[in-house]
């Protein structure tokens, strides 16, 4: 059974800085794409930042480029997202997911498995 289980939320004021964590077990975290996405309240789920199996090729949300920076540790089967210059409106709850391939994608029905969230809240 595939578990994934994010850390690492909370407020922080506006230009500041979090690093969340996502732990995968139930299967070989090192075979398959992973992703962040967040949804707001009242808003869809939407597309975060992406990285495939080896972690050579990410792919990043216009609204997070060069802010976040997605990573993970193989040898931990942890996912990361270094979120720098945080605004208000990356206010949100993030999941951790799991894609059943290899390669990013960026369509949340295309990703499997799902952790339970982490609440980040940025305030102005």
């Amino acid at each position: 059974q595939v578990q994934l289980v994010e850390s690492g939320g909370g407020l922080v004021q506006a230009g500041g800085s979090l690093r969340l964590s996502c732990v995968s077990s139930g299967r070989t975290f090192s075979s398959y794409a992973m992703a962040w996405f967040r949804q707001a309240p009242g808003k869809e789920r939407e597309f975060v930042a992406a990285i495939n199996w080896n972690g050579y090729s990410t792919s990043y949300a216009d609204s997070v480029e060069g802010r976040f920076t997605i990573s993970r540790d193989n040898a931990k089967n942890t996912l990361y997202l270094q979120m720098n210059s945080l605004k208000p409106e990356d206010t949100a709850v993030y999941y951790c997911s799991s894609r059943s391939y290899f390669r990013i994608a960026t369509i949340p029905s295309d990703y499997a498995y799902w952790g339970p969230g982490t609440q980040v809240t940025v305030s102005s």
